[in-house]
């Protein structure tokens, strides 16, 4: 079924209708859009909250569509369509749990639906897709929670007031890794006919037509750059998302990433292994995908580097590793057989550090955190954790990344006009075409 004005344009009386300010004894009424992986995740995760109603999923494949509604409950409402779920007048939020490319349409169409949102990042296909959906809530006026959850993680809280009261002393550079082990690859199936219960023009949506594939849906998504960003996208945005929260930053000035499909043999596109050196004012970031083996070390997470020491902060905890007034003499050959000592070295003849080790493990549920969040922002109206201009430029600054790769070249953004900076080609890839009639949404909606 093709989509018409009217699935697209909502009165501005539906929109407000489901817009008033719930108390605190309300159970809020949430409709849920994809039921994969995260899908499945976040409605055990609702169903656990005791003020929320799961009454309506909405996915494009039927045997999904079965298995997400038994999960929500007998009384759950199925929808083939998510048009149709987000015309349903009772539901008060979504939840977008579907492949990259629909994140910013639906998320838009949801807001002048009148509904709240929870969406999973990525945030968006392409860089301009931030500023339509940041437009869109402001518009409609709707709280929008983005699914970086570790910004719900109390460690990761207790990390950033370390770092921002100094506690390693001034940060010059943060380094971030991510690996994945899915050797050899997924092969290089022919393309053919999609499964007669899934509409898969409905999952193409805005995505270029395609004939289908079996690794260009579903769960492989990720792999094509017409569905997400890879990687980049999926695993940096979650680590570049702390280093905004903690650095205080909207996006790096400058990007430069290399990298490619080295390690898998399968017909997928975006990187399995990549590098980015992003730039700040101030400090950089380093971030490193790779396939295959985690190495001898941890291989992920973060570690900021500071003028006292460094943090290594992942979803398992935290650890602060102080560095040493003067280093040992038996260490660097270059003190050996000059004195070393002073005022710098503590009474017991030991070196003092810097600052003070500092050790803590997660001690919260990241995502039925992130959820509870959500719901009490329905409520009172404030903005979540991860807010959608934040995540923006999260967002932003993976896309740049992954345009750097793909172009083999440095690009400059100019932060504040959210314009790269002297580069034509690289302007050309901050937006991409919807394909018809999909392309009708924005126009429709003049962002």
């Amino acid at each position: 079924m093709s989509p018409t004005r009217r699935d697209f344009l909502v009165s501005t009386t539906a929109a407000f209708s489901a817009s008033r300010i719930l108390g605190a004894n309300d159970r809020v009424q949430i409709g849920f859009i994809g039921y994969g992986l995260i899908g499945a995740q976040h409605v055990h995760d609702f169903k656990n909250l005791p003020d929320v109603a799961l009454i309506a999923l909405s996915d494009v494949y039927e045997p999904r569509l079965r298995e997400g509604r038994l999960a929500c409950g007998p009384r759950a409402k199925g929808y083939n369509d998510f048009r149709r779920l987000l015309d349903d007048q009772d539901i008060q939020a979504v939840v977008i749990s579907t492949p990259d490319h629909w994140h910013a349409l639906m998320t838009i169409m949801a807001c002048a639906a009148g509904k709240d949102v929870y969406v999973e990042k990525p945030l968006t296909l392409f860089v301009r897709e931030g500023r339509w959906m940041v437009t869109a809530a402001r518009r409609y006026r709707r709280v929008v929670q983005v699914g970086t959850q570790q910004r719900s993680g109390r460690h990761y809280a207790d990390a950033m007031k370390l770092l921002q009261d100094g506690h390693i002393g001034k940060i010059h550079t943060v380094r971030m890794g991510s690996f994945r082990n899915i050797m050899p690859g997924f092969g290089a199936p022919p393309d053919s006919d999609p499964p007669a219960d899934m509409n898969y023009d409905l999952w193409l949506g805005p995505a270029p037509q395609r004939r289908y594939n079996p690794n260009r849906s579903l769960y492989h998504f990720r792999w094509f750059w017409d569905y997400s960003g890879g990687q980049m996208t999926n695993l940096g945005a979650h680590e570049i998302d702390i280093v905004h929260w903690v650095m205080k930053v909207k996006a790096p000035q400058a990007v430069a990433s290399s990298g490619g499909r080295l390690a898998l043999a399968d017909n997928g596109e975006t990187p399995d292994t990549q590098d980015a050196l992003f730039e700040y004012p101030g400090f950089t970031t380093l971030w490193s995908h790779r396939e295959g083996s985690r190495g001898q070390g941890e291989g992920e997470g973060l570690e900021f580097f500071g003028t006292k020491g460094s943090m290594i902060l992942r979803r398992s905890g935290f650890q602060v590793f102080p560095d040493m007034k003067v280093p040992p003499q038996n260490q660097i050959p270059e003190f050996q057989g000059h004195p070393v000592g002073g005022p710098e070295r503590v009474a017991s003849g030991t070196l003092a550090p810097w600052c003070e080790p500092v050790r803590e493990k997660v001690y919260n549920d990241l995502l039925a955190s992130h959820a509870r969040d959500f719901i009490d922002c329905v409520k009172s109206r404030r903005q979540p954790v991860s807010s959608l201009e934040e995540a923006h430029g999260v967002a932003t600054a993976c896309h740049l990344a992954n345009i750097s790769l793909r172009l083999g070249r440095k690009v400059r953004w100019n932060v504040e006009r959210e314009e790269i900076v002297d580069d034509a080609e690289v302007s050309a890839m901050l937006v991409r075409p919807y394909r018809k009639p999909w392309d009708q949404v924005l126009a429709g909606f003049h962002l």
